[in-house]
């Protein structure tokens, strides 16, 4: 796994990747279930996303309601600041 994420981190678009998927219940349809998908994804096209989302629709019985998707990017410039002041100890 970790030399799979190696080979993404040298290209910027490959980002992790979250979607919360809102679906109707097959047996309940007034009642809606979450399922959390998480992979590592191009943006902002999201190929993987888009993938399991048309396997969802072709495949799957529950009725999807609606599709919330996060993306942090692997790498980032550091976040670092500097503290002024002084610490003293004994």
């Amino acid at each position: 796994m970790l030399q799979e994420i190696e080979s993404f981190v040298r290209v910027p678009d490959w980002r992790l990747t979250t979607a919360e998927i809102l679906y109707h219940m097959p047996d309940h349809p007034g009642v809606l279930q979450t399922f959390v998908w998480q992979k590592l994804d191009r943006a902002p096209v999201f190929p993987e996303l888009t993938r399991f989302l048309e396997f969802w629709r072709r495949e799957i019985e529950g009725p999807l309601h609606s599709v919330r998707v996060a993306s942090s990017a692997l790498i980032r410039p550091a976040e670092l600041r500097y503290a002024n002041g002084q610490f003293l100890l004994h």
